[in-house]
């Protein structure tokens, strides 16, 4: 049982206290008062009893349980613990108020504490494991067997309402149960499927685990308990008979008898149906049960058959669940050996030993597999050419592998040799081609031109790929083999792989390339030592050495380097309301050559963040709005104290959370207006809108202003979250244009709330029904006085126009004369410029 400790309680019970108490529902005088409390929760705070002069402190007895108390200066009852519903489910306690000298002053009143129960206590099944019986062919739904169980929650909850579930059946052949359970009783029984499949010579046992859960099964979060119920089948007379076994191409008369079956009810119509489909079924069955096969059967083209027979009444019911037949097609020696390839190719190196295996000639035979029939036998017909001797290879009769009876092979005295290998059954025998290449073996090292490639040095901001040298070794090996070509590697002086060596394969020449990028400040020298070795292993005797080994000296120089930041992005997540120089994050970056560094920002457009420039905190430097944006991307810029050029970029990302601080509006997409003249019943549809993220469905209020007026004239009605109806109340309207003015809510946290004043036009209506504003045609025109005013502004304006056109020209001419050059001169600086 959860308790605080005492200084833990006194510390809430004075919070409480000097939070004016603001967590409890109520507070009052003393007086009888009952209570509802949820079992668990551990302590809380149930109420205050005010003190009544002349009262100084409280007393509480009775039922107290070790954790019911009250605090004698403040009246605070309390429960310092959890209570337990299945322990007790009523506390009676009696509360008197006392003066200075400890004297009853009122009460005692009777305090009562009644527990709620939670769902705390799991189902439990009444036995550890259930057994039950069930014949075959049982009729569906029909219980053979109950388990039971029990709940000590409260049973009047749904906490001690129990539901049953078959959670698992082992096995299980088919998509669905053999067997079901009644949610409510407990009730088992075979399922439409298992009263048609059960059949002890298949399975007589199973077992089912049964689950029970609490609160009716109706909650994900419910208790389960399971139990393990053993089923025992028993046997039915409507039996499928035993595997039957048909030989393959059969030359007797079709169709053949090949079985029989017999159902538990005379009189009964026999059928077959497929499990699989087929162009055709080669099977039948007559009116008395006989199964036959109705043609000659091909091993090679369908080795097994499944189907169904079934009995049915008159009206075409079935009386006992289908058999399965099962019928293994069995194999005659019908095919002959088959060899895997056309020609094989078989490598061997010239070193291989007498004894050796070199390879393996591979064929099939379509008969069974593992049987006599596509048993083969291997045995070598011809070798060509017949030197140095005739029989150089020897097969293995039963695998087909290929050795060297003695000495090696020389490419000297022949680099091929032509087998015909002759493969049989215990019919047929078929002829295998086999191609013997002989191979160079790898007795050479590479040696390198070179045993010092002297140095080389580069700046640090090479790019990665680029090649710095070139290498060759030499090898006297065949070539185009993998003895010849060379694989070059760093052996030593290369701790992080910087380096990386390519082999052109038909030079033999490697490139040595920058792998990683090179950096003065971790590592300025390199001393590599490159070998060079084959992808072949070297025979028995052979090795490599020093000639296989070239040295090269790297030296790197060191290049000014911007300053990197420390992460690729930044970003963070803020409330919009956050006042202005608030901390949001510290962006990081370093200059590679330890230089000092300063920060700055682009592209605050807004102009709502900034940035110290020595440490790299980013404050808030404005109001932020997430209705103007709501994600604000930015860059951060790093760049060197002494050289600025030298500088990095990062994107520094805020999102902002939104808050409510939008008053609602009203839509106006469309004008509000209702036709003249009006009956008093017609309403329009008008919509509340927010600019504030909805991140749940938007629920509006809507109100009419409490003025005579709009509550006289109009009255508003819901219509769902954003949208209401406003309606006429009478019909003594004029045609005219009403200002209505509506209380908006959004409901959201804070709520807010807004004054709206929204403009309804009482107006003639056209034959769409859309507002008919009719045109005063009088004044469709301009009068003479109008008119003239008009002609005479457009003149002076012309006029001038062309005045400033003409002194223009002669302005030009004038200077033209007096300045030659120097007009030439501007000429020429106009077209420069």
């Amino acid at each position: 049982m959860l308790k605080l400790c005492g200084l833990q309680f006194l510390l809430l019970i004075h919070s409480a206290m000097w939070l004016s108490l603001e967590g409890l529902s109520v507070t009052g005088p003393l007086k009888d008062m009952d209570f509802s409390v949820q079992e668990g929760g551990g302590p809380r705070i149930l109420h205050q009893f005010k003190l009544e002069p002349p009262a100084v402190s409280f007393r509480i007895s009775g039922e107290k349980a070790g954790i019911i108390d009250i605090e004698p200066r403040t009246g605070i009852l309390y429960i310092n613990g959890s209570l337990d519903w299945e322990t007790k489910q009523v506390h009676k306690l009696q509360v008197e108020s006392l003066d200075e000298n400890g004297k009853r002053v009122k009460g005692p009143y009777a305090v009562t504490i009644y527990v709620e129960d939670i769902n705390d206590n799991p189902p439990e099944f009444n036995q550890t494991k259930y057994y039950g019986v069930v014949r075959q062919n049982s009729r569906p739904g029909k219980p053979f067997m109950y388990v039971h169980a029990t709940d000590h929650d409260d049973p009047t909850t749904l906490h001690a309402q129990l539901s049953y579930s078959i959670l698992h059946h082992f096995p299980n052949p088919y998509e669905e149960m053999l067997f079901q359970i009644d949610s409510e009783t407990g009730a088992i029984s075979p399922s439409r499927k298992g009263s048609y499949y059960l059949d002890p010579q298949k399975q007589d046992t199973f077992i089912l685990v049964v689950s029970v859960k609490d609160m009716a099964g109706t909650t994900t979060n419910a208790f389960t308990s399971s139990v393990d119920v053993i089923i025992t089948v028993k046997e039915s007379l409507w039996k499928a008979p035993p595997t039957i076994h048909i030989k393959e191409n059969s030359t007797q008369v079709h169709p053949v008898n090949i079985s029989k079956v017999q159902s538990n009810e005379p009189g009964v119509i026999y059928g077959i149906f497929e499990k699989e489909k087929l162009p055709r079924l080669p099977f039948s069955i007559s009116e008395n049960g006989d199964i036959y096969v109705t043609q000659p059967l091909d091993r090679e083209e369908k080795d097994t058959y499944t189907f169904y027979v079934v009995s049915k009444d008159n009206t075409g019911e079935l009386v006992d669940k289908p058999l399965q037949i099962h019928i293994i097609v069995e194999d005659i020696n019908d095919n002959p050996p088959v060899c895997q390839q056309d020609l094989t190719i078989i490598e061997v190196q010239e070193n291989e030993k007498g004894g050796s295996n070199i390879g393996t000639v591979f064929a099939t035979d379509m008969d069974e597999k593992d049987s006599l029939n596509s048993r083969l036998h291997f045995q070598i017909q011809s070798q060509e050419p017949e030197f140095p001797s005739q029989n150089l290879f020897y097969i293995q009769q039963d695998t087909g592998t290929l050795q060297l009876t003695g000495r090696s092979l020389s490419k000297r005295e022949s680099a091929k040799y032509f087998l015909k290998v002759l493969v049989t059954d215990p019919q047929f025998e078929t002829i295998c081609n086999v191609e013997v290449h002989v191979i160079d073996i790898n007795d050479q090292i590479p040696i390198f031109k070179n045993s010092d490639y002297g140095s080389v040095t580069l700046a640090e901001d090479i790019p990665i790929g680029s090649v710095i040298l070139e290498i060759e070794a030499t090898d006297g090996d065949e070539p185009a083999t993998g003895s010849s070509l060379i694989v070059y590697q760093v052996k030593e002086g290369d701790p992080n792989n910087t380096f990386t060596i390519e082999t052109d394969s038909e030079t033999n020449r490697g490139f040595i390339r920058i792998g990683k990028a090179l950096d003065f400040e971790t590592m300025p020298v390199y001393n590599l030592v490159i070998n060079a070795t084959n992808p072949e292993p070297l025979v028995e005797g052979v090795e490599y050495n020093a000639s296989s080994l070239t040295k090269l000296k790297v030296s790197v120089t060191n290049v000014d380097e911007p300053p990197a930041f420390r992460k690729p992005f930044y970003k963070t997540e803020v409330s919009e309301d956050i006042p202005v120089n608030t901390l949001l994050m510290t962006v990081e970056a370093y200059d590679p050559e330890g230089d000092s560094v300063r920060y700055s920002l682009e592209g605050d457009v807004r102009k709502w963040l900034r940035i110290d420039s020595a440490t790299g905190q980013v404050y808030t430097a404005s109001p932020l709005d997430r209705e103007t944006e709501e994600v604000y991307s930015i860059e951060v810029v790093v760049s060197e104290l002494n050289n600025a050029a030298q500088k990095s970029k990062v994107f520094l990302t805020l999102h902002l959370r939104d808050v409510n601080d939008n008053y609602p509006q009203i839509a106006m997409d469309y004008p509000t207006f209702f036709c003249y003249p009006v009956s008093g019943r017609e309403r329009t549809l008008i919509q509340a809108t927010d600019a504030d993220e909805q991140l749940f469905y938007s629920k509006f209020t809507f109100s009419l202003a409490d003025e005579m007026n709009a509550r006289n004239n109009w009255e508003i009605s819901k219509f769902n979250a954003t949208h209401a109806f406003l309606s006429l109340k009478h019909a003594n309207f004029e045609e005219k244009v009403y200002d209505v003015p509506i209380i908006l809510n959004d409901n959201g946290k804070p709520p807010l709330e807004n004054k709206v004043n929204l403009k309804v036009s009482i107006c003639k209506c056209s034959s769409e029904n859309s507002c008919f504003i009719e045109i005063d045609r009088q004044h469709s025109w301009p009068t003479a006085g109008q008119a003239i005013g008009i002609l005479l502004a457009v003149l002076i304006v012309i006029g001038a126009i062309l005045a400033g056109v003409f002194w223009h020209m002669r302005y030009k001419e004038k200077n033209e004369k007096s300045h030659p050059k120097d007009a030439k001169d501007n000429a020429e600086l106009n077209r420069l410029t």
